[in-house]
């Protein structure tokens, strides 16, 4: 049942209660021995409490084997949350204490109205690839979930370096003595520090955007990083300082982004702060409360109040009058601040350099790539079961899909060599790098010639692109697995 439901997810994903319409037209009963009829949403939720008491047996297991098999190199990790948010009522009386809380908390999409479960993915660096998965209460903080996850990657890993997104989850990591790699917060790096800094004077680090690789060199970004020490007090006075070290980098990319975005929220605030200023005395702004109360909601829109200094007069007609200008000086400074940002780290410099701290970190995009196809082609939302305990048993079980769709993706990629793209998966024949989003789009074109008492079932194979993919896999498919041996 399980295996069923991940292919349903990594084919076309569908609740319970439509996984045997979606069966009658694929090859369950040749693939898997299963008659459609007989998966119903109600033995799908039963095999769904079967595994839920062994959710972290299962997810373990098979991760330390997918590492062994596949020869996944999980020297480095990264871990990373998201939300899953829920449509139903889900009331705390009626959930099951030993499973993952259905509560309200801090949604990723933003729908406080909605209640909702965590997922947790542990990414090895190699290809991406999420080698530990958990489900956490929905009301659970991001901090006190990672240390037991740590110590569950721990027992994946080869050495113990873990890359996380959120700082204050530094104290637990120093003191179980795991490398670490998170960015600063943005308070304690005032604007100040970094405009101070000198881009020219800090060293080049050779790293370029998959973005930005197809460019030609003059049009690519420029990375640059330089150190220091930073010193942060805890929440309480008897909290020790920890003395940690501070790599400053500084992204040309970052940089141009910022200020393009600059210019184009000033060129609207000037825009609508000359409105206001030219319909001063008049109907919509005739006293100086309502022109304030205008120029406020402009400031926050247009994250300009830094920068933003506003004067309301009265002529002798008791008229108002709004005058304005930025502040150059701040402008200034906030343009000398493009583009840099913090990473700090209990890494030495005898461990890791100033640069490889950084192209360490910048493999986190991988865990949150990821979410986008949790979230997208294997569909984790909506989720339509009725219980806390099956909640946590098929998110678990999407995230096993999800490690299967890596695998693909990375088994396909490496076959490749070095450039990593090949011809034929869109019409228009471009070289690109495959997706696992499209090499399960030709394969699930494949289709099956139904045979008879002498003549087994044979997969028919249409197109050229099916069978390089199918060779980069190292698949020779010309039978199903049935009859089973």
């Amino acid at each position: 049942m399980i295996e069923v439901l991940i292919a349903n997810r990594l084919t076309s994903p569908a609740p319970l209660v439509e996984v045997g319409d979606w069966a009658r037209t694929w090859a369950m009963e040749e693939v898997f021995g299963i008659e459609a009829g007989l998966l119903n949403d109600d033995r799908l939720a039963r095999a769904l409490d079967a595994v839920a008491p062994h959710l972290e047996e299962i997810v373990g297991s098979v991760g330390a084997r997918a590492i062994a098999e596949f020869g996944i190199d999980t020297a480095r990790c990264h871990w990373d949350m998201t939300s899953v948010s829920v449509h139903d009522a889900y009331p705390e009386s009626a959930q099951d204490e030993e499973y993952p809380q259905v509560k309200y908390g801090h949604p990723k999409d933003r729908r406080v109205d909605l209640r909702q479960v965590q997922a947790g993915l542990g990414v090895a660096a190699d290809g991406g690839i999420p080698v530990h998965a958990r489900v956490f209460s929905g009301g659970a903080g991001e901090v006190a979930q990672v240390v037991d996850a740590m110590k569950a990657l721990k027992t994946l890993a080869s050495e113990r370096r873990m890359l996380l997104v959120s700082y204050p989850n530094l104290a637990a990591l120093l003191a179980s003595g795991v490398d670490s790699v998170a960015p600063a917060p943005a308070a304690p790096t005032p604007d100040t520090v970094f405009a101070a800094l000198d881009p020219a004077r800090a060293t080049t680090v050779d790293y370029t955007p998959d973005r930005e690789a197809g460019l030609p060199a003059e049009q690519r970004g420029t990375y640059h990083v330089t150190e220091d020490v930073m010193e942060v007090a805890g929440p309480r006075k008897k909290d020790p300082v920890l003395t940690l070290r501070r790599v400053l980098v500084h992204s040309s990319g970052d940089a141009a982004g910022q200020r393009q975005a600059r210019e184009k929220r000033l060129a609207k605030a000037a825009e609508e702060l000359d409105k206001v200023a030219h319909g001063a005395g008049g109907r919509y702004y005739n006293t100086p409360k309502k022109i304030t109360a205008r120029v406020g909601v402009i400031a926050k829109q247009r994250r300009v109040a830094s920068c933003l200094h506003t004067s309301v007069t009265l002529d002798e007609h008791s008229r108002p009058a709004l005058a304005w200008h930025f502040d150059q000086h701040m402008l200034d400074a906030q343009t000398a601040a493009d583009g840099w940002y913090a990473l700090i780290t209990n890494r030495t410099t005898e461990q890791a350099t100033a640069a490889q701290v950084l192209l360490d970190y910048k493999g986190q995009g991988e865990s949150e790539r990821l979410y986008g196809d949790f979230k997208g082609p294997l569909a984790v939302t909506p989720v339509f079961v009725q219980h806390n305990r099956r909640i946590a048993a098929l998110i678990q079980v999407i995230c096993l899909a999800l490690l299967v769709f890596c695998l693909i993706e990375r088994q396909v990629r490496r076959a490749l060599g070095h450039d990593q793209t090949m011809n034929g998966l869109y019409p228009d024949n471009r070289r690109v790098r495959p997706t696992g989003r499209m090499i399960l789009y030709h394969l699930g074109e494949l289709w099956l010639r139904t045979g008879t008492a002498t003549d087994p079932p044979t997969v028919v194979i249409t197109r050229g692109v099916q069978v390089h993919l199918l060779d980069l896999l190292g698949i020779e498919v010309t039978h199903p697995r049935w009859p089973q041996t």
